[in-house]
């Protein structure tokens, strides 16, 4: 009988240690804290969700760099218009003699056809701009220069331009310092020269205005 009821304490005591050890694992926080790697596919996703945002800005700056060399044909076409519009009538040259005015005349009519200009007669009240020519000559030892301005009016008389500028080229005659004589050492060939640069600076001028 004493042995039966050892063994019966025995029992009852290893029940109750058993008991004990279930109760720790039951209150153990690891039994109760979510696993770590539940938050990785939270991160992942926005992270994945920022990388596509330089996309559209992309795609803008090709747009605006494919469209931008649109514009230049249209200045030389509407400066072209502007010159084929052109009634040009030249006033009489001031301070050139004859001999030295009338190679000047010829090639501005010349280079005026060459650039679209049309030349308008002294009579004729259609011409859109008028221009007047002031000239001088020195000859300085084997040199003469030739000074000239130009004044562009409208149709009203004002001002609108001015080509300025002069020329130095070997002396042709025997011509003094200054004065009408000097134009006898002026070639033709300087006057030509002068004419043209005056068409080329004037049509430089209109288009100016049209871009």
């Amino acid at each position: 009988m004493r042995r039966s009821h050892v063994t019966t304490v025995s029992l009852l005591v290893a029940l109750a240690l058993a008991a004990c050890t279930n109760a720790k694992d039951v209150l153990e926080p690891s039994a109760i804290t979510p696993p770590a790697a539940s938050t990785q596919p939270a991160t992942q996703g926005i992270s994945a969700a920022t990388v596509p945002a330089p996309a559209p800005s992309t795609a803008a700056t090709a747009t605006t760099t494919a469209g931008a060399p649109a514009a230049a044909p249209v200045t030389s076409a509407q400066a072209a218009a502007i010159l084929s519009k052109t009634r040009l009538q030249i006033a009489p040259i001031v301070g050139a003699s004859v001999e030295a005015a009338t190679p000047l005349t010829a090639e501005l009519q010349t280079r005026a056809k060459q650039r679209g200009i049309t030349l308008a007669g002294s009579q004729d009240q259609t011409a859109t701009h008028v221009l007047k020519g002031y000239f001088s000559a020195m000859t300085e030892g084997k040199d003469t220069t030739v000074i000239y301005v130009w004044d562009v009016y409208d149709p009203s008389g004002n001002r609108l331009h001015r080509i300025n500028g002069q020329m130095k080229a070997p002396s042709t005659g025997s011509g003094d310092s200054a004065g009408a004589d000097s134009w006898k050492s002026v070639s033709p060939a300087t006057m030509q020269a002068i004419a043209d640069q005056t068409i080329d600076q004037f049509a430089a001028f209109l288009s100016g205005k049209a871009s």
